[in-house]
């Protein structure tokens, strides 16, 4: 059920296209190709068990740590519209 000016399932294609995005950013994200045996960031050797269950790793788990928490998060806002631009 749509309210005031937008069309039915107007929102429900909203959230679907941001799933969508967020879907692509992650899997854009995933490391590809060739594991390395050192880490790009400290050179500490990468376990076998982590090349292994990552294929295409590029850092240790330490230097991956740093870099995720040094990420900025994404806001998870909708860029094609927001619902205080629709009440307008």
């Amino acid at each position: 059920m749509a309210g005031g000016w937008s069309r039915d399932g107007a929102v429900q294609e909203q959230i679907d296209s941001t799933i969508e995005d967020a879907l692509e950013r992650a899997r854009s994200e995933l490391p590809r190709g060739e594991s390395l045996k050192y880490c790009e960031e400290c050179d500490e050797a990468i376990p076998q068990a982590r090349r292994e269950a990552v294929p295409g790793v590029r850092l240790c788990i330490n230097c991956q740590s740093e870099r995720d928490k040094h990420r900025s998060a994404v806001s998870g806002y909708n860029r094609r519209g927001s619902k205080d631009s629709q009440l307008r």
